[in-house]
């Protein structure tokens, strides 16, 4: 152990590097992170020796942890040797001069003096680059998204335009990980160690994905409220993460191809508001009326609406009836006529001549036609 210890410079720095390490994630990451750098765990509670290893050399034999929910990535000069996507741990094994350890059984000649020659001609650096990298494979959550002003898309259900302003979240899935670090991940979140977070406001790819996430919206409420299969209704929208954010995945990769370029995927997305603006809120109010006066629903709304015309016109003469009858045909008015002649519980047959007059004057105001009225006197006179 002393001798170790008692060399310095390029030696020195050979002999550290001959330590297996033990490899794991670094402590502390968010949730929020998509990448983050795998660490040597050089001592444990105060045991172990393997302090003074070189930054970025991952000796032969080192053991390698892979939790659930992660791929490692293995690179080498700053390009990409492997990927372990499967948990559980693993022994690193290189054929680079640098990573050569007589612990590993690579022999005490190649992994000392080779190593020294090398990193004599580099200054007494190691003259290679290894590292080894985490990307989470869980769903990220807490990505926001809004408009600070009306988006506007086609509403086929209504019909028309709609606008409004909007604000949620959603949850991104890295589904290729070679993908999102060769052609995504700036440089730096690779070869400086930096943790990739989603969540950091100094991260401006991750500011990108925001800028494209809104520039989707009117694409993705526009998928959402044409397609049959949803019914067309907008109202279902922030009640159905699963299936508007299949409609938001699809506005992103028709627009920026997310999962085929930088293999990203919305999973899920929680609309936290929908603010419409005023004409969309109008045109909502109409829709819901619409929808109450149709069906079985609004036959009986007019059956009602009948006998209040027809009570009123026995009150006041019948200008409220002209009012609530023009231009209903002469069978509803004869069927609300007919339930106010006969009243539950009372067996009188109605006065004919009583009756034809109710007919005669709903003729004088043009709410029957002749047609009607002759047909009527026909009936109560038995001619």
């Amino acid at each position: 152990m002393g001798f170790i210890k008692a060399f310095a410079g390029a030696i020195g720095g050979t002999f550290a590097d001959q330590w297996k390490d033990f490899i794991m994630p670094m402590t502390g990451v968010p949730g929020t992170a998509a990448l983050f750098p795998a660490v040597a765990q050089g001592q444990n509670a105060g045991r172990g020796e393997n302090t003074k290893g070189s930054t970025n050399i991952i000796s032969n034999g080192s053991k390698i942890v892979v939790p659930e929910g992660t791929a490692l990535v293995t690179l080498q000069e700053g390009a990409i040797t492997g990927m372990i996507a499967e948990p559980g741990g693993y022994t690193f094994s290189s054929e680079d001069p640098n990573a050569q350890s007589i612990f590993a059984g690579d022999g005490i000649v190649s992994s000392l003096i080779k190593q020294s020659w090398e990193r004599f001609k580099f200054g007494g650096q190691p003259g290679s680059q290894q590292m080894a990298i985490y990307v989470n494979l869980k769903e990220i959550p807490n990505n926001r998204f809004g408009t600070q002003s009306e988006i506007y898309w086609d509403d086929a259900y209504l019909g028309a335009q709609v606008g409004a302003v909007t604000r949620g979240t959603y949850t991104l899935k890295i589904t290729d990980p070679i993908l999102f670090i060769k052609n995504f991940v700036p440089v730096d979140y690779i070869t400086g160690g930096e943790v990739f977070d989603f969540a950091d406001m100094d991260n401006d790819a991750a500011a990108q994905l925001f800028n494209e996430v809104v520039s989707s919206l009117a694409g993705a409420f526009s998928n959402y409220t044409n397609d049959p299969s949803k019914g067309n209704r907008i109202n279902k929208i922030q009640g159905d993460q699963v299936g508007f954010a299949q409609s938001l995945s699809q506005a992103v990769e028709d627009g920026y191809q997310w999962k085929t370029d930088r293999g990203l995927e919305i999973v899920k997305v929680a609309i936290q508001a929908i603010e419409y603006d005023e004409d969309t809120k109008q045109l909502l109010s109409d829709v819901k009326k619409a929808d109450a006066l149709g069906g079985a629903r609004g036959n009986s709304f007019m059956q009602q609406a009948a006998a209040r015309g027809f009570q009123a016109a026995g009150e006041n003469g019948g200008g409220a009836a002209g009012m609530a009858f023009m231009g209903m045909g002469m069978n509803a008015v004869g069927g609300a006529m007919g339930g106010l002649q006969q009243p539950t519980g009372q067996q009188t047959a109605p006065d004919p001549m009583e009756e034809l007059a109710k007919y005669k004057k709903m003729l004088d105001e043009g709410l029957i036609t002749q047609e009607d009225y002759d047909a009527k006197k026909k009936q109560l006179l038995g001619v």
